[in-house]
């Protein structure tokens, strides 16, 4: 197998937080958003990643792009540490990397009509390209994410939902990137869009041959796009594998309580199948429990799981889990 195009290395995200209207010499406590995390994405790979809110889904996203300081570990891109890049490699380094972002309209200036919006990345990165060249590339590129040409000088607000995500799309593909990070691109959207947007990112994928980083709640949105998945909780991965492997044959605990939310279109089947259910709520990050975060709410949680932190063990076809007690 080739290096992978991306790297991440025990990586760990804390912030130091002080309670709202506190005093200024309050100690902060601190909230560990991602601990000990390490994943690597192939060229031409879509890695989903899938947790409950508060899983640090979207700090990993931005950790990678460089919006959110790590604390410990390491971002490895191409072999090269982001951490440890000069501003002016980092600058470089941003054009391979974009972003969508969860909600369409927020995400868009809405001063800027719709052709500046997208022209913006390639202004400011090639600013010695003519007009006519930056408005014949937005044109196609407007087409080819199933918006007209003859919309380029609207505004985001005369556009639905999913269209100003299409726009966001094409803004983040104007630079031709080899890495897009797409943080819960479709959960503000309804369903039927929801499809059109996913179907719409796995073509560009296909045909531009993109590394996807794709972040949602539904498991079932995340497995017909993702070629692996990464499961997480309170900042840890609980479960790394294929996708198929990882939605038919969950072995961790957590990732059998995802997949028994997903209902089943035959009402039959939904009745009989065993759905396991979670007891009590997520954790806070900032007192996680020890050893094992899951445990609070694991069915097979024993004594050992407090003591230690569980290390990821084959468990499955392809699959790894932290948990001793998998399957």
């Amino acid at each position: 197998m080739s290096d992978p195009l991306l790297s991440v290395r025990d990586l760990s995200v804390v912030f130091d937080v002080r309670p709202q209207g506190a005093w200024p010499w309050t100690p902060s406590r601190k909230l560990h958003a991602v601990s000990g995390l390490s994943i690597d994405l192939q060229a031409g790979e879509t890695l989903g990643l899938v947790g409950e809110s508060g899983s640090g889904k979207s700090t990993l996203a931005r950790a990678i792009i460089g919006t959110v300081p790590t604390t410990s570990g390491d971002i490895l891109y191409q072999g090269k540490s982001l951490i440890s890049m000069s501003p002016q490699e980092r600058r470089r380094h941003r054009r391979d990397v974009q972003m969508v972002f969860q909600d369409p309209l927020a995400a868009l200036n809405p001063r800027m009509t719709v052709g500046d919006i997208i022209a913006e990345p390639l202004v400011t990165h090639e600013p010695g390209t003519s007009r006519a060249e930056v408005k014949r590339r937005v044109g196609e590129l407007m087409e080819r994410v199933g918006l007209l040409p003859n919309l380029i000088n609207r505004y985001p607000h005369e556009f639905s939902g999913g269209q100003c995500q299409r726009i966001g799309i094409a803004r983040a593909l104007i630079l031709n990137p080899k890495l897009l990070v797409c943080d819960e691109p479709v959960s503000a959207l309804d369903v039927s869009v929801q499809a059109q947007v996913v179907n719409l990112l796995k073509e560009i994928q296909s045909d531009m041959g993109l590394s996807m980083i794709f972040i949602a709640h539904d498991l079932s949105v995340v497995k017909h796009i993702s070629d692996r998945i990464v499961v997480m909780y309170l900042g840890r991965p609980m479960e790394v594998g294929p996708a198929k492997a990882v939605t038919r044959t969950p072995t961790h605990p957590y990732t059998q309580a995802l997949i028994s939310s997903v209902p089943i279109p035959d009402p039959k089947a939904e009745r009989a199948r065993a759905r396991p259910v979670l007891e009590g709520d997520l954790p806070s990050p900032l007192s996680p429990p020890s050893g094992c975060v899951f445990r609070t709410r694991c069915p097979k949680a024993q004594d050992v799981c407090a003591k230690a932190r569980p290390v990821m063990e084959k468990s499955g076809q392809g699959q790894w889990a932290a948990c001793p007690f998998h399957g």
